[in-house]
């Protein structure tokens, strides 16, 4: 599968700012994962996090101030 498109990631978090910082969190969570696991993945971390986030399983919700 190809890298999801910004365009669709869009969709479901409609800031880029806040879609770049959940993605890049979530990359860290999954190479820390695989890091204690001891296992190696085909594709990035950033690639499946990012599918993840197109899949709604990653979510994010705004606080309010």
């Amino acid at each position: 599968m190809k890298e999801p498109s910004i365009d669709k990631l869009l969709e479901k978090i409609p800031n880029k700012y806040i879609l770049t910082v959940l993605s890049a969190k979530r990359a860290r969570q999954i190479n820390e994962e695989l890091k204690f696991l001891r296992q190696v993945m085909a594709k990035d971390p950033l690639t499946i996090a990012l599918e993840e986030i197109l899949n709604n399983k990653v979510k994010y919700e705004e606080e309010e101030l």
